[in-house]
């Protein structure tokens, strides 16, 4: 996974007149799944599409996130094909497991870290106060994500600075849920990044559920210094 993808961010539309009584409840289911919000596990499905060359490339594996109070966020996403990596978020440093090469690349985020963070719990653990202070959030329709019904929001960046970087976003919120099932990432390229998630639970995960494990006689590379 490239690091520069988890800069993505997310953006929607103004909102509409007539919009207001379809995406309440859905904002509200959203914010009251975020409160309840601790950590989740799931498998996922990741494709980045490449608009110049009209092709995707395709991922899966499975991902588990921790939200720590006050704002800290674990993650652990395990890709397992086409190629295996294992991409952990802890505090400000990532670090990129590739184990076909024997080589963990560690990478310091430094003042990138809250877009990071922001990216890989978006939608999970959210308010809706803070959503609408980030975005303009409007109502994108019912869809069915994998055989569970869900309400598609689309969002635009309040900020220019991000909105540079991601043109457009939207988000599949479970109406069972009110969890995010499916996530896209817009580019101005007219490039695009969607993560599918499926088989999610809650469980109460220890921060060591979440530590990157890998062989001592790894070769360590650092990509940013």
């Amino acid at each position: 996974m490239r690091i520069g993808l988890t800069f993505a961010l997310f953006t929607t539309f103004l909102l509409k007149p007539g919009d207001a009584q379809t995406l309440d409840p859905t904002l509200n289911h959203l914010d009251h799944a975020g409160n309840q919000f601790k950590g989740m596990m799931a498998d996922f499905k990741y494709v980045k599409h490449t608009a110049v060359v009209n092709e995707d490339s395709l991922s899966s594996g499975k991902i588990k996130l921790k939200k720590k109070p006050p704002d800290e966020i674990l993650g652990l996403l395990d890709f397992t094909a086409p190629d295996r990596k294992i991409v952990s978020l802890n505090g400000k440093n990532v670090e990129i497991y590739l184990p076909n090469i024997k080589t963990v690349q560690k990478v310091d985020l430094g003042k990138h870290k809250g877009l990071v963070e922001q990216f890989i719990l978006f939608g999970f653990g959210t308010s809706r106060s803070d959503l609408e202070r980030a975005y303009n959030v409007t109502f994108g329709g019912p869809e069915t994500i994998g055989g569970e019904a869900t309400t598609r929001l689309v969002l635009l960046s309040r900020k220019p600075e991000v909105a540079r970087q991601m043109s457009k976003f939207e988000l599949w919120i479970s109406d069972k849920t009110g969890q995010p099932v499916q996530q896209k990432f817009y580019e101005p390229s007219g490039d695009y990044n969607v993560f599918t998630y499926s088989d999610m639970k809650f469980p109460n995960l220890k921060d060591s559920d979440l530590e990157l494990k890998h062989p001592k006689d790894v070769k360590t590379e650092i990509v940013n210094k």
